[in-house]
């Protein structure tokens, strides 16, 4: 299991959960990871080139990684129609300018897990492959 110092996982029981409207376009399709860059971006370095390692991985659990710094959402991996930067920094209620954080949302567009460090793509992938939906998802595989 992954270290959970900075890390804020949620269950995936659906209750007092909010869907994420400007991230409509990918629920039930895809999970999303959404990474707001660091001052220095220093964090947002690592977690990128993390993640950027597996990209197999990604695309076996149908992820779309973004990068939302000020106005611009940029995708690093998957398909993406035009996103509203302050919509999305809105509905994550994103921490302020120039702190680093990433969200994990859901297939079913709610936000899973929230992070103030980077992570591994494995530590994420145990993370997405302990769901209930992914379960479901290798089971028919």
């Amino acid at each position: 299991m992954p270290e959970t110092h900075g890390t804020t996982e949620r269950p995936e029981n659906g209750l007092d959960k909010a869907v994420i409207p400007s991230l409509a376009q990918f629920r039930w399709e895809n999970r999303v990871v959404v990474i707001f860059p660091d001052k220095d971006n220093s964090r947002t370095a690592r977690q990128e080139n993390q993640l950027m390692a597996d990209r197999p991985g990604l695309e076996e659990r149908d992820l779309v990684v973004l990068k939302v710094a000020g106005n611009t959402v940029r995708p690093l991996f998957g398909a993406v129609k035009e996103l509203d930067a302050k919509a999305l920094s809105n509905d994550l209620a994103a921490p302020p300018l120039g702190e680093f954080m990433a969200f994990l949302v859901g297939k079913d567009g709610t936000v899973k897990l929230t992070i103030d460090q980077p992570m591994t793509a494995a530590e994420l992938f145990t993370i997405i492959d302990a769901m209930p939906m992914r379960a479901g998802e290798t089971a028919q595989s």
